[in-house]
């Protein structure tokens, strides 16, 4: 696929917290169930799929028979080679690809949907990211995202506004808590089709990142 616009090939460079989030991941999808989350968010999907921030791969297995081609991109470099060889025993053809979601390396409207998962709290330019995500898909195409979002409680929303004006995004990879994806989305252009609010995990005392939306938009036009 011709490259419309050229990213550096280690342009986010964050190799401690990249080594927590490699072995942290997997842990929280066997014991918080985000596993299951990343099934229910892929459900579905058929055709050229791209998905941004892929890390290590986590979602690959979860991808359905009916996907085409997942072209994965992910811009961290201990990341994106774990992905890769995750990418290798999955069973859609997977290709992962160094770039950032503020400058996507595809052609425009050359993908059915795309999916956001736990990467928006993290990208630099959530408006610039999401019209890349309207350029590349093609009229109609879903948007399938899993973030986290604002508390709904004050005290909540208040530690999430301190810690991500502080030391959060410092320590957790850019990592914001409290970004309001749904309204970054319907801003930069995208019609809302569904979403449910939830905790991960479920029970317990709730961490600053528990409060997560999983949905569907679309860009507008195409058939409905």
């Amino acid at each position: 696929m011709p490259v419309r616009r050229k990213s550096p090939r280690d342009a986010v460079h964050h190799p401690l917290f990249a080594r927590c989030y490699a072995r942290l991941g997997p842990l929280a999808d066997e014991r918080a169930g985000v596993g299951e989350l990343r099934h229910e968010l892929l459900a579905g999907l058929s055709g050229r799929v791209i998905e941004i921030g892929a890390g290590n791969g986590l979602n690959f297995p979860h991808y359905p028979g009916t996907v085409s081609e997942v072209v994965a991109i992910e811009p961290e470099r201990h990341l994106r080679r774990l992905a890769t060889g995750a990418g290798l025993r999955a069973a859609v053809p997977v290709d992962v690809v160094p770039g950032v979601a503020e400058a996507l390396p595809v052609k425009s409207e050359a993908f059915d949907a795309a999916v956001a998962c736990l990467v928006l709290c993290s990208v630099r330019d959530v408006q610039r990211a999401l019209g890349e995500l309207l350029r590349v898909l093609r009229p109609g195409g879903e948007l399938r995202f899993l973030e986290h979002g604002r508390a709904d409680g004050r005290i909540l929303a208040t530690t999430q506004r301190a810690l991500d004006r502080t030391v959060w995004p410092l320590v957790f990879g850019g990592c914001h808590t409290g970004r309001e994806v749904r309204w970054e989305m319907a801003r930069a252009g995208f019609e809302p089709v569904t979403h449910r609010r939830l905790r991960i995990p479920d029970r317990g005392v709730p961490l600053p990142t528990s409060p997560c939306v999983l949905g569907v938009a679309r860009r507008p036009g195409g058939e409905t």
